[in-house]
């Protein structure tokens, strides 16, 4: 706030003292030199004072005028012929303070809007510097931090087979290379939405208890051309500082599409983000102890280079799970809940089929939402029931029950298809 204050008051000081060259004191009307000389030879001017070229005075009936001389050296006879009063004063020069302001303002006010401008930029950055664009915006979660594990991942148990290994690779790489074998350097996760791909990723992240950066794709593409690729070479800088480690980009199909799909400068700045995303998984430097795992629901749309062996050596299919991985699924976010003796979580994966793991989330906190909202201390089976109904069909309208008559109305109805659908062969 005080910041604020003081540029404001700067603004002021530099505007008062650029205005201030234009005040007049009082009102003086212009004339032109001949109207001047007639007007000095009629005897109607008492008193003129001279100011280089400029000229201004006083007529006989009190009048001010000001007037521009062009050089008249018969200027002075005629005054003093008839008896003008004649004010000599050297002419005014502004200070070199006033110059020295009057020279800057334009420069202060445009680095004032820069400065405003950029701190604009940087509050929709969240409070970065706005010069970093170039920077990765990767989230690092340090190792201490990474308290996910694979007993939080249910339901999905080929895919945690299939990246166990990767523990391996990252807690003790020297087991492999001693036997000439090659560490993954990528790993896509493919499957629909919800079925627990960033959480497998953590969850290998902290079983080999090594720093886990998370990044979307979209987070690489910007306006600006190589935006994208300056920030690629940035993320993978910071994950060789902090080797052994995994690079998780969720999305990677907004960034990672089959190039020569299109035209236009936002197509060509991500295919250099993605041609950059190449060199650094398989370029001229390696890249040992990082090991980059993607996740995509799109596999088709991307580049056949990214998913060459080199690259993403690996593709692990995750997903929704069946009515034994539900039933797990259930277990691990039951065990947050107070949960009643009446819940059977084998039956609520029995009537889920289709749902993901974060949908059984979302069933176990409306679940739980439901029993707060009762005032009850434990989450029963028909919280449960009554949130399945919600999420699968919508919430309850009580407006639109009908009423005894139509119930009524209805039962013959229905009742008559059952009667033509048994009399009609």
């Amino acid at each position: 706030m005080f910041k604020n204050l003081l540029l404001w008051l700067v603004l002021g000081s530099v505007l008062t003292s650029i205005f201030s060259q234009f005040e007049t004191n009082e009102k003086k009307s212009e004339i032109t030199y001949s109207e001047f000389i007639q007007s000095v030879k009629q005897g109607d001017v008492s008193e003129v004072t001279i100011a280089g070229s400029n000229i201004s005075g006083i007529g006989a009936g009190g009048g001010q005028f000001s007037t521009y001389s062009p050089g008249d050296l018969g200027l002075m006879g005629d005054l003093l012929d008839n008896g003008v009063n004649v004010v000599a004063t050297p002419p005014e020069k502004d200070g070199f303070f006033k110059q020295l302001i009057i020279s800057l303002a334009p420069i202060v006010l445009l680095i004032a809007v820069i400065l405003y401008t950029m701190k604009g930029a940087g509050g929709a950055m969240g409070g970065k510097n706005p010069m970093s664009f170039g920077k990765s915006k990767a989230r690092l979660i340090p190792k201490d931090e990474s308290n996910v594990t694979f007993a939080d991942v249910a339901g999905v148990d080929e895919a945690k087979e299939d990246v166990a290994e990767l523990v391996d690779f990252l807690s003790n790489p020297g087991k492999f290379t001693k036997v000439g074998g090659k560490i993954p350097k990528g790993v896509l996760l493919i499957g629909p939405p919800g079925t627990g791909k960033t959480l497998l990723a953590k969850a290998i992240a902290g079983e080999a208890d090594v720093p886990f950066f998370f990044i979307s794709g979209s987070d690489f593409v910007e306006m600006f051309v190589g935006v994208g690729a300056s920030r690629v070479r940035d993320m993978f800088e910071q994950a060789k500082k902090n080797a052994p480690c995994i690079i998780f980009i969720d999305e990677i199909d907004a960034v990672g599409r089959q190039r020569g799909a299109g035209m236009g400068g936002g197509n060509d700045e991500r295919e250099q983000t993605l041609n950059q995303m190449l060199v650094e998984m398989d370029g001229f430097e390696g890249s040992e102890g990082v090991i980059v795992i993607a996740a995509t629901n799109r596999p088709d749309v991307l580049d056949p280079a990214l998913l060459r062996p080199g690259r993403f050596d690996r593709q692990v299919m995750v997903g929704l799970p069946d009515i034994n991985g539900r039933d797990a699924i259930l277990k691990v976010h039951m065990r947050k809940l107070p949960i009643a003796k009446n819940v059977q979580s084998v039956s609520i994966a029995k009537g889920t089929p289709g749902f993901s793991g974060a949908d059984l989330a979302n069933l176990c906190n409306e679940a739980a939402l439901l029993a707060a909202g009762k005032n009850k201390e434990l989450v029963g089976m028909q919280e449960f029931e009554k949130a399945k109904d919600k999420i699968m069909m919508g919430a309850e309208r009580k407006s639109m029950a009908m009423d005894e008559s139509e119930k009524e109305m209805t039962a013959y109805h229905e009742a008559g298809h059952a009667i033509v659908g048994r009399l009609v062969p």
